[in-house]
């Protein structure tokens, strides 16, 4: 759906900032009664939806803890739980942290309300919009996997106040399994398009299961849903990358889903995740900047140089993905900025503020911005590492990875086997830098130990489960290794 709005009924109070278990969606004593049309469901699944807002700060992270990025800001001390994932020092206690666990949380209760009351009311294509619930469930479910590991697994039902005192937390691979499950139905009742932007789709639901393959080495599988995609004839390469993340070019070809933002209604910093605005395009934008096309910001999520440096000469892809503040200030009489902290003269050109948008409330953060969450090149280079290191066929995975390189113009590479396997590992960064997929991709191939300053291999595969959720489950519950 096209700039999808928070909708709070009367019946369906959606949120409750609280520090109870989790911080789940508390419901008042009417909830149960709710779900008698079609139009209760469509309600409570744009709620689900929502949620997607706030995973602003995943993306964030998903930047800083790699070496892409540097936490940045205006200070050492600005916003500490940001600075201790950049140093790789984060402990239990760490807020963003516990808001990634909280807002995951919020949003698997969401999808649950709906499949809780799945068979209440029958009505046309009811299917279809169960196949979204799921889909949303393994998309939340996937993102608390990914940072944490074990988690508490709840299937058709809500995580209500009180199930804290018996509920575990869930082996990953079995949550894996539930996400796997969700999306092969999702897979099999959606629409390969959707009348209204914005909502999951078919092609949506078949990424998603192959990037969870490929999280668990599960090459074989992986490659076929993800050539599914491939083959599907709705997705291609955008064929100008310069316009790729431009606000009036969203929901473009190569989106396979997108988190749709909206600057008409804002938040202030008591409720970040209320805002309907990507909040993280505020924290990426140069402090105190005065010029044209850009607007200032919080300059955090600052790129290195090495990252800089990955691009290959006469790649176009490195100034569209990266801002050189030196260059434009050159280029552009009457640029000023402030250097922040830890400045390297780079911004995340991807996701920064510009001028021209609306921006209610607060401009750094009521940004509308869509995130592009999964993009056919994402598609196309995760098919050729399954391709590649399952062994399966290097000459597909040459092929999806030259598509890539031959947009960016670059020319083609011949590698195979591990040169191959490496040539994809590069070319992943670079297409996909600023966009928080880095840290866990050098994590789940074994390689974060030697490209993360600080990483402690054995603990920070895994983020901690916040010491607070612990202590609200009387303390049965194993911290994650290291913390």
């Amino acid at each position: 759906m096209r700039r999808i709005l928070f909708v709070l009924l009367s019946s369906l109070a959606i949120w409750a900032c609280s520090d109870d278990f989790v911080d789940v969606d508390s419901f008042n004593e009417d909830s149960e009664n709710f779900f008698n049309s079609e139009e209760d469901y469509q309600s409570a699944l744009i709620a689900a939806y929502d949620m997607l807002h706030s995973t602003y700060l995943n993306v964030m992270l998903g930047e800083i803890a790699s070496d892409n990025t540097l936490a940045g800001g205006e200070s050492a001390t600005d916003t500490p739980g940001i600075q201790e994932i950049d140093d790789m020092v984060h402990t239990p206690v760490n807020q963003q942290l516990r808001d990634i666990w909280n807002w995951m949380f919020a949003g698997v209760n969401r999808a649950n309300y709906i499949l809780e009351f799945r068979d209440k009311t029958d009505f046309p294509n009811k299917d279809a919009v169960l196949a979204e619930a799921t889909f949303l469930r393994a998309y939340y479910y996937f993102e608390l996997v990914k940072w944490f590991g074990d988690v508490p697994l709840a299937v058709d039902q809500r995580l209500l106040f009180g199930d804290q005192n018996t509920v575990e937390r869930t082996p990953a691979s079995e949550v894996y399994a539930q996400i796997e499950a969700d999306l092969i139905f999702a897979s099999a009742n959606l629409p390969q398009t959707q009348a209204e932007v914005g909502r999951a789709t078919r092609g949506a639901a078949q990424a998603l299961l192959g990037k969870a393959y490929l999280f668990q080495e599960k090459y074989q599988e992986a490659a076929t849903v993800l050539e599914q995609v491939i083959n599907s004839g709705t997705y291609d390469l955008l064929e100008d990358y310069t316009t790729m993340f431009e606000n009036d070019n969203e929901n473009n070809i190569e989106s396979v889903f997108e988190v749709q933002y909206t600057d008409l209604e804002g938040a202030d910093f008591n409720c970040l995740q209320c805002s309907e605005g990507n909040v993280a395009v505020g924290f990426n934008g140069i402090r105190n900047y005065s010029g044209p096309v850009f607007e200032s910001g919080f300059s955090f999520n600052i790129p290195t140089q090495e990252v800089f440096d990955a691009f290959e000469a006469g790649d176009i892809r490195r100034d569209v993905a990266i801002l050189d503040i030196e260059a434009w200030a050159d280029a552009n009489s009457g640029v000023s900025y402030f250097e922040g902290f830890e400045h390297t003269g780079y911004y995340n050109r991807k996701y920064i503020a510009r001028q021209g948008d609306l921006n209610t409330g607060d401009a750094n953060l009521t940004n509308p911005n869509n995130y592009r969450a999964i993009r056919f090149a994402d598609v196309l280079l995760m098919a050729a590492e399954a391709l590649n290191r399952g062994n399966i066929d290097d000459t597909r995975a040459l092929t999806y990875l030259n598509s890539v390189r031959n947009r960016a113009g670059l020319a083609n590479v011949m590698d195979t086997g591990s040169a191959l396997t490496n040539a994809i590992y590069r070319e992943r960064r670079v297409e996909l830098v600023g966009e928080g997929h880095h840290f866990f991709d050098l994590v789940r191939t074994g390689r974060a130990g030697a490209e993360i300053d600080g990483f402690q291999t054995g603990k920070h595969e895994l983020f901690p489960i916040p010491s607070i959720e612990i202590e609200l489950a009387g303390n049965r519950w194993q911290q994650n290794p290291g913390y």
